[in-house]
């Protein structure tokens, strides 16, 4: 998490709901002309599993991080179960576990040394560190790699060991970014078992994804954002309009394309 504070920690106090885990409110992120994300702002429940989706370059990627500590917005801030992100970082630290996409990581660590040098920063004592980290190599099924130095993982791999990363501590709020990218069907089952137990406990994912038919599946609410927009939110049912969410979402982005012009395929 950075140590540097945006432009916007004179803002006055915001009261944030107990009911809300993350509560975003009104980030803004500008590179040059583009106006990445546009003083978005979004509540998300606590015990949520909450999709945001949208197209390339909408600013889903741009504003969890931002969201999360990772960057420094220009303006806005968020707030994790009432905890400014920003005006206190390391508390917001310890009640967030991040997998951002491509993050990343020590790769001349093996996974087990590697996971347990993340709980050690986190605070955990050693014992604890190892037990986690067996139980999470094991129910993400990494146990077989052994000594393996990470920098020799496959995509699918190192995308499950960036996730025993995130959930060694136990946070309160799971921020995923595309988390089933590269990784096989066995493993992207036992990963959604995961991800629904831990919030029928009281946790919180919150997951980023091209794919309307998982977020659809396995998120009970759900954001389209565009343009660094939030276009709609709500529950996914409301969102969908009892319908399919992939058809709700070209709906309201646009962009499908005929075949026009493509005559020549197939002949």
């Amino acid at each position: 998490m950075s140590d540097s504070q945006p432009a916007t920690t004179s803002l006055p106090p915001v009261v944030i709901d107990k009911e809300i885990a993350l509560a975003i409110r009104g980030l803004v992120k500008i590179y040059g002309n583009l106006i990445a994300v546009a003083d978005l702002t979004l509540d998300i429940p606590t015990g949520s599993f909450f999709g945001i989706v949208g197209p390339n370059g909408a600013g889903k990627t741009t504003t969890l991080t931002m969201a999360t500590g990772l960057l420094t917005p220009d303006r806005g801030t968020s707030y994790v179960h009432g905890v400014d992100v920003w005006a206190q970082p390391q508390r917001a630290r310890s009640l967030l576990g991040v997998m951002p996409d491509g993050m990343r990581l020590l790769d001349r660590l093996s996974g087990p040394d590697f996971l347990v040098h993340v709980a050690m920063l986190h605070g955990l004592d050693a014992a604890t560190a190892r037990e986690r980290t067996k139980e999470l190599l094991a129910a993400l099924d990494l146990s077989e790699a052994g000594r393996k130095l990470i920098g020799e993982y496959s995509a699918g791999m190192t995308k499950k060991i960036a996730m025993a990363a995130a959930l060694i501590h136990s946070p309160r709020v799971l921020v995923l970014d595309e988390p089933f990218e590269a990784v096989d069907p066995v493993s992207a089952a036992n990963i959604r078992t995961i991800l629904t137990d831990y919030t029928r406990r009281g946790g919180t994912v919150i997951l980023s994804s091209h794919v309307m038919a998982t977020v659809q599946q396995l998120c009970t609410h759900v954001a389209i954002i565009d343009k660094g927009r939030v276009l709609v939110a709500g529950t996914t049912d409301e969102v969908a309009q009892g319908g399919d969410l992939g058809e709700r979402f070209t709906s309201l982005v646009g962009g499908v394309h005929s075949e026009e012009g493509l005559s020549w395929l197939g002949n």
